[in-house]
C-alpha cells in the first residue's frame, strides 16, 4: 500500500488502518483467531492499527499486544482513552488524573513501552482541553506517547484545542477520527476543512456505516442481529425508524452503482471515503478472517468524479441520513437535566 503522512507528523501510515473493536467480547472472543487476521492485515501490507481502552474492557488491547510481540517496531499503533473502565466515576474522561493513570494501562495491555498515537476517545464538557492537552503533552515529554489526537470532536473543539495548544504552549492534537460514510457525511462540512486548515490527519471510523453498506440489510429482508454491532444496538438497524428506512432506500440506489462501476457494495463505500483529499486513513474493522480478504480485494478501487456524482445524488454531501449515526452530541441536548445546570456539571446516574 502507498503510505500517507499522518498530519505533519512524519509517520508513515497505509491507508487503510486495522481497528481491532471486533476483536474480543465485543466481536470476535477467539484470540488465536483474531492475532491471525492481525497478522494477515500485517503480511498485506497495513501498517497502522487502531483500538481502544474500553474495547471489550481491555480485551481488545490484550490481543493487539499479544499479536505484535516481535513486530511492534514495524507498526503504527493507536489506542484511546476516555470511556468508562470501572465503577468509579473518575475511571474515566479526560482528566489528568484519569488519562496518566490509563495510559500505564494500555502500555501493560499492549506490552509496549510507548504508543504511538494516543487520542482522547470523545469530548468531555467536565474537563477544561486546557488539563487535558497539559497531561497529554507531559505523556510525550515522558517518551510514553509520540502523538495525540483527537475522536468524534465538533469543528469548534477542534479549533479550540488547537488555540489553547498554541496559548499555552502545549502539544497540540495532530489528527481526528471522525465517523465517516456515504450514510454519515456531516463531517464534510467543517470537520475535514477544519482538519483541513490546521494540517491535521483525518482517520475515519465506520466507512461501512456499522455494516449498512456491505449489503447485509435490504429493503423486504429481516435485519441480521446476530453478531457485532446489530448485536449491541439493535434500535440502529430497525427499519421502522425513519432514518434506518432512508437507509434502506439508498442501498437499493448504491448497489446500482457499484454493479455499473464493477465493483461490491462494500468496496465502493471504502472508496469513496478514501476519495476526500483530507482523509489519511480509513478503519476497516472485520470481525472475521473472511470479512478481511474482502476488505484486501478492494483496494484497487478508486472512483471516479461521475461515480462520486452518483452517490452525491442518493446522499447529498454533507448529510447524516441518520442524526443518530454522529457519534456524538452535546449532552445538554440529550439530558433536561443537564440544560438546568451549570455548564461542565455532571448530572448523576
Amino acid at each position: 500500500m502507498a503510505l500517507r503522512t499522518l498530519g505533519g507528523t512524519g509517520i508513515q501510515v497505509s491507508p487503510y488502518c486495522l481497528g481491532a473493536m471486533m476483536f474480543g467480547a465485543w466481536g470476535n472472543p477467539d484470540h488465536d483467531e483474531s492475532i491471525r487476521i492481525i497478522h494477515r492485515a500485517l503480511d498485506a501490507g497495513i501498517n497502522f492499527v487502531d483500538t481502544a481502552d474500553v474495547y471489550s474492557r481491555g480485551e481488545s488491547e490484550e490481543i493487539v499486544g499479544k499479536a505484535l510481540e516481535g513486530r511492534r517496531d514495524s507498526v503504527v499503533l493507536a489506542t484511546k482513552a476516555h470511556g468508562s473502565m470501572g465503577d468509579d466515576p473518575n475511571m474515566s474522561g479526560n482528566s489528568r488524573r484519569w488519562l496518566v493513570r490509563e495510559v500505564e494501562a494500555s502500555l501493560r495491555r499492549l506490552r509496549t513501552d510507548y504508543i504511538d498515537l494516543y487520542q482522547i476517545h470523545r469530548p468531555d464538557p467536565t474537563t477544561d482541553i486546557d488539563e487535558t492537552l497539559s497531561a497529554l503533552s507531559d505523556l510525550i515529554r515522558s517518551g510514553k506517547v509520540r502523538a495525540i489526537g483527537s475522536s468524534t470532536f465538533p469543528a469548534e473543539q477542534i479549533v479550540e484545542a488547537q488555540w489553547v495548544a498554541e496559548r499555552r504552549g502545549h502539544e497540540r492534537f495532530r489528527c481526528e477520527q471522525p465517523p465517516y460514510s456515504i450514510f454519515v457525511r456531516g463531517i464534510e462540512g467543517s470537520v475535514l476543512p477544519t482538519c483541513a486548515r490546521y494540517g491535521m490527519g483525518a482517520i475515519v471510523w465506520s466507512p461501512l456505516a456499522g455494516g449498512w453498506l456491505t449489503g447485509r440489510y435490504r429493503k423486504g429482508q429481516p435485519p441480521d442481529l446476530g453478531v457485532g454491532r446489530a448485536a449491541r444496538m439493535p434500535q440502529r438497524f430497525d427499519p421502522a425508524l425513519p432514518g434506518n428506512a432512508a437507509k434502506l432506500d439508498a442501498v437499493e440506489a448504491l448497489v446500482a452503482i457499484a454493479d455499473e462501476v464493477g465493483c461490491s457494495l462494500t468496496h465502493l463505500a471504502m472508496a469513496f471515503t478514501m476519495a476526500h483529499p483530507a482523509v489519511t486513513s480509513a478503519i476497516i474493522g472485520p470481525r472475521t478472517m473472511e470479512q478481511l480478504e474482502d476488505l484486501l480485494a478492494g483496494r484497487s478501487v478508486v472512483l471516479d468524479d461521475a461515480v462520486l456524482d452518483r452517490i452525491d445524488e442518493v446522499v447529498p454531501p454533507g448529510t447524516n441520513l441518520n442524526a443518530a449515526d454522529a457519534g456524538w452530541s452535546a449532552p445538554v441536548l440529550g439530558e433536561p437535566a443537564a440544560r438546568r445546570r451549570p455548564i461542565g456539571e455532571r448530572t448523576g446516574d
